[in-house]
């Protein structure tokens, strides 16, 4: 006669067998299966295990059902030993600074004085998305090859849009913040590593000339991730003084310089319409004080340009690759970026495009 000492052998050194694989190997009801698995391992509770996800920690309840069709289900509930994933990612945060620390450059030489704000805004990147490397080197070689075109007209101070679906997903759920299911190419902490340290070591060799305005503009694939991402980046940079970073809580954000007023939003809530009177409904002082306006808008990958009560909405290019989705969607859009030379008495006075193609994706960035 079987002996239940046996089943709770097998069951220690097989934890992860189901009720179902039990009875079938000992020839045994689902019953006395269970029962024999329960014990072990409510004797097993409290004990150090490694949970599916692969932290540590100790199992503190496990349960099973059976569903209408026969089949049986069971679940474990685990207390994750927090403080060693977090030890993990301290050592892993202090390495990325440290390396943001070795980062090089040569400042300018020669700065040319204006009064010139340069907006260069690069939406919808979608980090995660595609090889990661090369979303990296082509965010960093565009955004210096705008700043190359637009120094001659005398930069005065940079402003720098980031988010705007930056990330492709908020993370671990590989889903958008309203729940669509994305694929991501990386694992979510390996997106946002290289997303806010790329940022970073674009800011600091942007502000070594100029004072850069960098404003936090959430999308809707990474509302939260974006916030995070923000914090992150006023932390690093609270003690230089030439970078002033925006990661306020609202959705819309805005900007004033001399005479021109910018709204940044991702464009997938408001009618584009509604725009101007939402602009001076909500900054009626800011409204009032500038005579050139412009809404900056992402979300569809693709320029538009339209004009409501004097106040221009912009959607702006996206450097982001198309997907097998969009693809099969029949959806395309040119890969590029701008940057805006908006003087501070005469408003927008032009802009500079570059153009994601295969001779510069082949480049080198140091």
């Amino acid at each position: 006669m079987l002996h239940n000492d046996e089943i709770r052998q097998y069951c220690r050194e097989n934890p992860k067998a189901t009720t179902r694989e039990i009875a079938d190997r000992f020839n045994i009801s689902m019953d006395r299966a269970y029962a024999v698995k329960k014990r072990v391992q409510q004797s097993a509770e409290n004990q150090p295990v490694e949970t599916p996800e692969g932290y540590k920690g100790v199992l503190t309840k496990g349960k099973m059902w059976q569903l209408h069709d026969g089949s049986w289900r069971e679940s474990l509930q685990f207390e994750v030993d927090w403080k060693e994933k977090w030890d993990a990612f301290k050592v892993e945060f202090l390495n990325d600074l440290a390396m943001l620390g070795t980062f090089h450059f040569e400042p300018v030489k020669k700065k040319v004085e204006g009064d010139i704000c340069l907006e260069i805004s690069l939406p919808d990147l979608h980090f995660g998305k595609g090889d990661i490397h090369e979303s990296t080197q082509n965010f960093i070689d565009t955004v210096f090859e705008l700043l190359a075109k637009a120094e001659k007209f005398g930069v005065e101070r940079i402003l720098l849009p980031i988010g705007n679906d930056g990330l492709n997903s908020e993370g671990k759920r590989k889903t958008t913040t309203g729940g669509t299911p994305q694929e991501d190419s990386v694992d979510w902490q390996e997106s946002f590593r290289h997303y806010w340290t790329t940022l970073a070591a674009t800011i600091k060799v942007l502000s070594a000339t100029y004072p850069v305005d960098v404003i936090v503009v959430p999308g809707n694939h990474d509302m939260e991730r974006m916030f995070y991402i923000g914090e992150v980046l006023s932390s690093y940079f609270k003690s230089n003084d030439k970078v002033l970073i925006n990661n306020s809580g609202e959705y819309r954000k805005y900007y004033e310089y001399g005479a021109n007023m910018l709204m940044f939003t991702h464009g997938d809530k408001e009618k584009t319409a509604s725009l101007p009177i939402i602009m001076a409904t909500e900054q009626p002082e800011m409204f009032a004080r500038t005579k050139y306006r412009e809404a900056h808008l992402g979300h569809f990958h693709k320029e538009m340009l339209n004009e409501y009560c004097g106040v221009k909405t912009r959607f702006l290019p996206s450097i982001c690759i198309t997907d097998d989705w969009h693809k099969m969607m029949g959806y395309s859009h040119l890969r590029a970026a701008q940057a805006y030379i908006w003087n501070k008495k005469y408003g927008l006075e032009g802009y500079f495009q570059v153009n994601i193609h295969e001779k510069q994706i082949k480049k080198q960035t140091h």
